[in-house]
């Protein structure tokens, strides 16, 4: 672990290769979350496929992820950190490109489910390593990592943008050449980790769940995620726009979503305590949902925008519930809560596009939005549960077991 002295942006660029290396594909993999966002309708066209066929994407992709989170500890914690990063690295160059080359949207959501175990692998092992090889205190590295996140986050939608304007494909075969790129960067500046002292076994995670306090966050935040990828994957066959236009809003979205996360949140938690901000930011983000599924195509950009001010603020006090409120080691009890959180991730594409084939354009909405006050209502049901380790958490508890939740 990098010495805790020192900090601020003095230490924080004062950083070793390794470091910008491992942050530098951090980036690219955060932005694959997002990199198909404004292109869903072109890939829809390009391979002639439903909306609901298109969200799928998303589907195969969190599903993967989700059950990976059993896996990542059980692999990193016998094989190293860096063989982990340069295994789900490889993963995502691999299907990555080879999802460019689909000529069926069933071929691509099978690329997608592959690409989301190489993201889950590096993804869930980059912080540690991040933390283990930095210089000027965990501090310095959670900001960088942070950052990266963020960054990622807001420029994924914009390279999709940019790349899917000339072809559909091109986005895919653009991701595939930035992580070859990390893949050749971390395996020559990035030295091998020490190993955890106690290897990690399939069902610790699971078990880690039978925590009331975890398993309330865990809970909760299943709603939310909900809730959040409706957002992600259903507005832009909404807001039905070019793809330069797309991504300049959801790159809008993505900088709100940094600023509030980094920025804001820890400041609200210092005035009004976690589980208000929580509870609070849900039933905003369930008003804005509201706004987006009946307001003009206008008020619907602004409301898109806007959430990603709310789902900061939720990202930043779930990822610390989900680390402090139980007394599972921190890298357990991360793999437990996001294995219940991103099924969510991976029902919201679609269920949403099917509701609105049963319904109309507004329900899918009215289904997230009741999901995020679902979300609230458990936050307020079990704070009994949640409140004293809420109140104590920081950020920085987060980074000194050097373990990261999967985008927050």
């Amino acid at each position: 672990m990098g010495s805790n002295s020192g900090s601020g942006a003095g230490s924080l660029l004062r950083q070793p290769k390794a470091v910008w290396a491992t942050a530098g594909a951090s980036v690219v993999a955060f932005m694959g979350i997002g990199l198909v966002d404004p292109i869903l309708p072109s890939i829809a066209k390009g391979l002639d496929a439903t909306p609901s066929q298109v969200s799928l994407l998303f589907t195969s992709y969190f599903l993967i992820t989700a059950v990976a989170m059993l896996v990542t500890g059980f692999v990193s914690s016998r094989i190293g950190g860096k063989k982990t990063l340069l295994a789900g690295l490889a993963l995502v160059v691999v299907f990555a490109a080879l999802a460019g080359t689909s000529n069926s949207v069933g071929e691509l959501v099978g690329f997608r489910a592959g690409w989301g175990l190489g993201n889950a692998l590096f993804v869930s092992t980059a912080l540690a390593v991040i933390v283990g090889a930095a210089a000027g205190g965990s501090a310095a590295a959670i900001l960088l990592y942070e950052s990266a996140l963020g960054l990622g986050m807001a420029c994924g939608p914009l390279l999709g943008a940019i790349l899917g304007d000339m072809k559909w494909r091109y986005p895919f075969f653009g991701t595939a050449a930035l992580m070859a790129i990390g893949f050749l960067a971390i395996t020559v500046f990035l030295k091998e980790q020490p190993k955890p002292a106690r290897k990690t076994s399939l069902l610790d995670p699971i078990k880690a769940l039978g925590h009331g306090g975890l398993a309330s966050a865990a809970a909760s935040a299943f709603f939310y995620n909900y809730a959040f990828f409706t957002v992600l994957a259903f507005t832009p066959f909404v807001l039905n726009m070019s793809p330069y236009k797309s991504g300049g809003v959801f790159f809008a979205w993505g900088v709100l979503l940094a600023v509030f996360s980094v920025l804001v949140a820890p400041r609200l938690q210092e005035r009004f305590g976690s589980l208000k901000v929580l509870g609070g930011s849900l039933v905003l983000l369930a008003a804005d949902l509201l706004v987006l599924g009946y307001g003009n195509h206008t008020t619907a950009v602004a409301a898109t925008i806007a959430s990603g001010a709310f789902i900061g603020l939720n990202n930043t006090v779930y990822t610390e519930l989900a680390l402090g409120v139980s007394d599972a080691p921190r890298p357990v009890a991360s793999a437990g809560y996001n294995f219940v959180r991103w099924f969510a991730a991976a029902a919201a594409p679609y269920f949403a596009p099917k509701i609105e084939e049963w319904s109309d354009i507004h329900i899918p909405f009215v289904v997230a939005a009741v999901a995020a006050v679902v979300g609230a209502l458990i936050v307020w049901a079990r704070r009994g549960l949640l409140t004293h380790e809420a109140e104590e958490l920081r950020p920085a508890h987060a980074v000194e077991d050097g373990v990261s939740v999967f985008a927050n």
